[in-house]
């Protein structure tokens, strides 16, 4: 595997509106160029503040503790702020959950797409839309020249993914965060938007963490998977290891749970309360060993 785009080195964060209690415990996990890595977990587990973390989108409430966060060599937590705000600016985009609320309601796609061009690569007004129309081809978006004149509330919620994830390369970013992206979409749309991220990230060699509940997402999607509990990692590894051969109790509940299209007779298995009782012991023992 290629060196580290991103690494995540012992990650630990708390809540002070929670008395201090953890919500990320010693997450370790890396990106390589190229390379999609699933962070998996119910509500909860902390897949989002790990995302969170990264762009420096904590709550005021949410303190890192420990760790380190490095991109492309660059450790992020240790940046001046505003040194930060443009690494991240130029290197790193989010495709986040909600496109609708994302996108400004008030401006036309055409602006939305082409003032991040003219900011961050110095395009001209004609050039900036020149690419945007090139990206809202290169997202499959019908009549592109038609969409750039609209506004979000024109277009269906697969348009506006499609527009969002236009956004998301337009400035080449080496690491692409996507938050959820395909929740709010129908099944036919949301298979459309996954294999369209894919070939786009494949295009642009650019590496992404994709943060997801959906096992079945992962198994399109990712070439590595971190599982996340309770903000502790339960399992790692690639994808077709952890889907096919799982090691840690909770891993294998979850992909039992998970719906299967080839046995449609199968109902779905809760996880049983005897794996999520082990899972929170484990935590407690960590906790336990962190404070002494």
């Amino acid at each position: 595997m290629s060196a580290a785009l991103l690494s995540i080195e012992h990650l630990s964060a708390i809540s002070e509106r929670e008395g201090g209690a953890s919500i990320l415990r010693d997450v370790s996990l890396s990106v390589a160029p190229g390379e999609v890595h699933g962070l998996v977990g119910e509500s909860g587990a902390g897949k989002s503040t790990v995302a969170r973390a990264i762009l420096g989108m904590l709550p005021r409430a949410v303190r890192v503790t420990s760790g380190a966060i490095i991109l492309s060599g660059t450790e992020l937590l240790t940046l001046e702020p505003k040194r930060r705000r443009s690494l991240l600016g130029a290197h790193v985009a989010l495709i986040p959950q909600d496109p609708l609320s994302a996108l400004n309601p008030s401006r036309r796609i055409e602006a939305q797409l082409t003032d991040g061009l003219r900011m961050w690569k110095g395009c001209s007004a004609a050039e900036a839309r020149r690419r945007a129309l090139a990206l809202l081809d290169e997202v499959q978006m019908r009549e592109p020249e038609r969409v750039m004149r609209l506004y979000p509330h024109e277009l269906s919620g697969g348009m506006r993914q499609r527009v969002l994830i236009a956004a998301a390369f337009a400035l080449e970013p080496r690491l692409v965060i996507a938050d959820e992206p395909t929740t709010a979409l129908d099944v036919t749309v949301q298979k459309q938007i996954l294999r369209l991220i894919r070939d786009m990230q494949l295009r642009h060699d650019t590496g992404a963490l994709f943060v997801t509940h959906d096992l079945g997402v992962v198994a399109q999607i990712c070439d590595r998977v971190t599982l996340l509990f309770g903000g502790r990692i339960m399992e790692q590894g690639p994808t077709a290891d952890l889907l096919l051969r799982p090691q840690h109790p909770y891993t294998r509940a979850l992909v039992a749970a998970s719906p299967r299209y080839d046995r449609p007779e199968d109902g779905l298995a809760p996880v049983p309360e005897a794996v999520m009782a082990r899972c929170r012991q484990e935590i407690a023992a960590f906790d336990r060993g962190l404070h002494g």
